[in-house]
């Protein structure tokens, strides 16, 4: 398959919304790798939920294993299905036997999988297991079965999405149940639909949870809320946590659908959890968690890149990877209240600094001249000094005025998107998790004077690797508009280099060019029809752009030079 382009690719899903989320980043892989190729993803009823309108597949089939797919006979169906669709790879990520069955019954030309539960022969290109004696993390286990088709590099922090009515349903859900919409919210997930061996003991969630509330209460002078969550049939649990409560508090155990559940991760300030499905939804919102963990294993289910949230007492018998304890739970009953609370202390200090905003992006009220307009923004040399390459978050600090400018355009209500070419991943001289912690800093400094990032999109790829992300090539832009529904025509691109000009150019966003870098020359050089303004500054660029949408917006046209 490596000399291969296939048209039409199944992926069959993990059946576990956690292994979902963490094999969110080889699906967005294997969508980067095989861009032209139509891809379906089949998965059980809840998986294809959490999967809603993702960017990175064409089509969702629901294998409904309780219904209409029940039985050899209900097999045979799907294969039939399947069939139709006249596949030519079947990317298998879920391991076992029926899933190499089905796709063989489909008679999928290829189909591809490690060699687990017995079905090597039922694969056309089998991939082998890694070593048991190695253990790797789950999203890498994932990432690494593509390694064979040609995928390369590092496998990135999972994400997740839900779309602003999920969100505005969500936030105007919790107002009804006494949830403010300027509440910070300490998020508790006391269950585990895998067994009782991996829940924390309800009364210390309790406790836990009102000394973290108190700690947020002392930092940021504003109220705060505990919100409960789980599965069906949890619902006696979230409620005998709540009952210890002596705040506001909101259950929603075993009364959300998928999507909701994800809306509500997303709206917490930080997430309490066993090792469970909403711990990695939450990562994948990047909310910071707090995860206990007891029988099953830490080095390979923990939020990805997120080893300060994990809390555990190390005893002799775990992982023992039970669902239920046969003798006295004492990796569980080991962990105490002060634990939890001293990590969540830790990840509060590090994501959430004094005096911040909200969590989300404040509501624009009033005349917004920008809402509905989307600002790129490029990173080195247009936000910050371009020393190289910057490795570490301690290299990086913005340009005088930037963090105040952003705060403007927020407040006008424009969306704001870095796109940004970080090579340095491809060449090896810093990793993934050093690109987040840089542009964890990066928000946090925006975050201080008011301003908010909608997303920040980077291309970690080596040059030589010729991707489709990689500016001026569209990619980053082609997924902020599939993620964020961007209306390209009412979008500005700021960047100090003439492939930024050119990324702009190819998307149909006006072109801001700032010579705040080495390529200023370059700028007045070359600007004509390569940008709409050349600014000497930040700030007068944001300051034309104002200008600009406002003229736009009452039917002015304002015309494009240099400055």
């Amino acid at each position: 398959m490596r000399n291969e382009s296939p048209s039409r690719i199944l992926v069959r899903a993990p059946n576990w919304i956690g292994d979902a989320v963490m094999c969110e980043p080889a699906l967005r892989g294997l969508r980067a790798h095989f861009p032209k190729a139509e891809i379906t993803l089949l998965a059980k009823p809840a998986i294809a939920e959490l999967f809603i309108a993702y960017p990175g597949i064409d089509r969702r089939l629901v294998y409904d294993d309780r219904g209409i797919h029940a039985g050899l006979s209900g097999k045979w169906t799907l294969a039939g299905l399947l069939r139709r669709h006249q596949f030519d790879l079947a990317v298998l990520f879920q391991n076992a036997f029926e899933a190499a069955l089905i796709t063989w019954l489909a008679g999928i030309r290829h189909r591809y999988g490690y060699v687990t539960d017995g079905r090597a022969f039922l694969l056309t290109d089998p991939v082998a297991r890694p070593d048991r004696a190695t253990l790797v993390h789950q999203v890498h286990y994932y990432w690494d079965l593509l390694k064979p088709l040609g995928v390369t590099g590092s496998p990135s922090v999972p994400a997740l999405a839900v779309s602003d009515d999920e969100t505005r349903a969500m936030d105007e859900r919790l107002g009804d149940l006494g949830v403010g919409p300027d509440d910070l919210i300490v998020g508790v997930n006391p269950g585990s639909t895998y067994g009782s061996a991996k829940r924390w003991l309800p009364e210390r969630y309790a406790e836990a949870a009102l000394r973290v509330c108190r700690q947020i209460e002392q930092q940021q002078g504003r109220p705060v809320s505990v919100l409960i969550l789980g599965a069906k049939g949890e619902e006696a649990l979230g409620n005998s946590v709540a009952e210890r409560l002596t705040v506001r508090s909101a259950v929603l155990s075993g009364r959300t659908n998928i999507r909701e559940l994800m809306a509500a991760t997303k709206r917490c300030t930080i997430l309490l959890t066993n090792d469970t499905g909403p711990m990695h939804m939450a990562a994948a919102f990047a909310v910071p968690v707090v995860a206990v963990f007891g029988p099953t294993d830490w080095k390979t289910t923990a939020p990805y890149r997120q080893e300060a949230s994990i809390v555990r007492q190390p005893v002799d018998c775990a992982p023992c990877l039970l669902r239920e304890c046969p003798i006295d739970h004492r990796c569980m009953t080991g962990v105490t209240v002060d634990m939890v609370t001293q990590a969540a202390v830790g990840q509060l200090a590090h994501n959430v600094q004094p005096s911040a905003v909200a969590h989300h992006p404040p509501t624009v009220t009033g005349h917004s001249p920008l809402q509905g307009v989307t600002v790129f923004l490029d990173r080195d040399g247009t936000l910050n000094p371009d020393p190289g390459y910057i490795g570490s978050p301690d290299q990086f600090e913005l340009f005088p005025g930037v963090a105040v400018a952003l705060a403007r355009l927020t407040r006008a209500g424009a969306r704001l998107v870095v796109v940004t070419n970080q090579s340095g991943v491809g060449r090896g001289l810093f990793s993934s998790a050093d690109l987040d912690a840089i542009h964890a800093k990066l928000r946090r400094l925006l975050r201080d004077a008011g301003a908010s990032l909608d997303a920040i999109y980077v291309c970690p790829h080596h040059p030589d690797e010729r991707c489709l992300c990689r500016k001026p090539e569209t990619g980053m832009v082609d997924q902020a508009v599939r993620e964020l529904g961007i209306d390209l025509s009412r979008s500005y691109l700021i960047g100090d280099h003439a492939k930024d000009m050119e990324l702009a150019k190819r998307v149909g966003a006006k072109r801001v060019w700032v010579t705040t870098s080495e390529h200023g020359e370059l700028a007045r050089s070359e600007s004509g029809e390569a940008a709409a303004v050349v600014a000497p500054s930040f700030d007068e660029a944001v300051t034309w752009i104002l200008g600009d949408a406002g003229a736009q917006e009452q039917g002015t046209p304002v015309g494009e030079g240099t400055s």
